[in-house]
This record gives C-alpha cells, structure tokens and sequence, in this order.
C-alpha cells in the first residue's frame, strides 16, 4: 500500500472523534503522538493501550505532564468533553454511549483487556463516518475487527507502517484484513491527527 499524506489530509479533515489503539512499543509513540498536540483540540481522543491494571493512571498522568492537551485516565460515566485525551483504564473495556464513556469487564478479547476492539466497535456505531481510527505498533490481532467496522461505517482506519512499529502484528492484521485506509509513519501520522483536531476559527 503506497502511502499517501496528502490523501490521508484530505479524507481526515472533518472528522468528530479519534480511536487509537496500541500494545507493544505503543507507550513511547503515544507519548510522541499526544505530547506534539497543540494546547486546544476540537475534538475527543480516545485511546486503548494494552497495559496491566495499576499502570494506566500513571501513564495518563505522565502523557498529561508531557502534553499541552488535557489528558485523563477514564471512568465510568464520565461525559465525554471536545478537548481531551481518554485513557481507557487497565482491566477494563472502554466504550462509548450516550456521548458518556462506559467501562466495562466483558470477556477478554485474543487475551486482553482493555481491547481495541471493544472502543472501535462502539466509537463506529457513536460516530460513523466522522471517525478517525488509527492502529499502532504491537503484537497480536486486537484491533482489526473494529477497524472493519469503523470502515463499514464509513469512517478512515490508518495503520503505522512497518519501519516506525516496533511490533507489526496489529497493524500488519488490520492491513491484511482489508480494514486499513492509509498507511503511514509515526511522523506523518502526528501530522494528520494535529490538521484533524485543529480548533477551526
């Protein structure tokens, strides 16, 4: 798949809502990703890293002191606000409904939870066509499915290429699955999720 920015600019620029979705090498990116956002967003970011339960608090704390954005580790209930970066919280699935974020200790999806999943899945049916969905390094198959749904949906899935992954198995599963739009590196794809949430005057 050739890798097109300015195609990824044009499909991107109007959309409502991000769902990111990472595992294995997924933190330090996430921390280059969120900490290049400028200081207002016009919309919600809503990430699932693999990680254990205990270690997303601090994680969400340390991208929100690395970051001008407003960073939060999710709660149930929480009213889902333009202008800030959800963290779904370790052992729980992070959905959304209601224009309210739900958690949730459904079964695990291939091992995990929080699951990719389980977000792109209800992000696709809250948003449809005005989603963003970007899969990012890590190992295992989590995230293609909803990937397909976003697509079905009409929303636009990018992969992280394989040069700037540290493992390729999510977003190389999700390309395989007919599920990806765009193919991109780190850096370009930090270029289109800043042009996407840019607060238009």
């Amino acid at each position: 798949m050739k890798e097109s920015l300015s195609l990824a600019l044009k499909y991107t620029k109007d959309k409502k809502a991000i769902v990111i979705g990472a595992s294995t090498g997924g933190p330090k990116a996430l921390v280059y990703l969120i900490s290049n956002l400028p200081e207002r967003i016009s919309l919600p970011i809503f990430v699932v890293q693999h990680m254990p339960k205990g270690f997303t608090a601090s994680f969400a704390e340390r991208l929100d002191k690395e970051s001008k954005v407003m960073v939060v580790e999710a709660e149930d209930k929480m009213p889902i606000v333009k202008g800030t970066v959800y963290i779904a919280p370790g052992d729980y699935h992070m959905e959304l409904e209601d224009n309210m974020i739900r958690l949730n200790k459904k079964a695990k999806i291939f091992g995990v939870r929080p699951a990719v999943d389980y977000l792109f899945i209800s992000a696709a049916e809250a948003y449809g066509r005005n989603l963003l969905g970007i899969i990012l390094t890590g190992m295992g198959k989590d995230g293609a499915a909803g990937m397909l749904k976003i697509k079905e949906k009409g929303g636009y899935n990018i992969a992280q290429d394989m040069e700037s992954s540290v493992v390729y198995g999510m977003p190389g599963h999700a390309i395989n699955q007919n599920a990806v739009h765009q193919v991109l590196s780190l850096e370009n794809i930090s270029t289109v999720i800043n042009y996407c949430v840019r607060v238009k005057e």
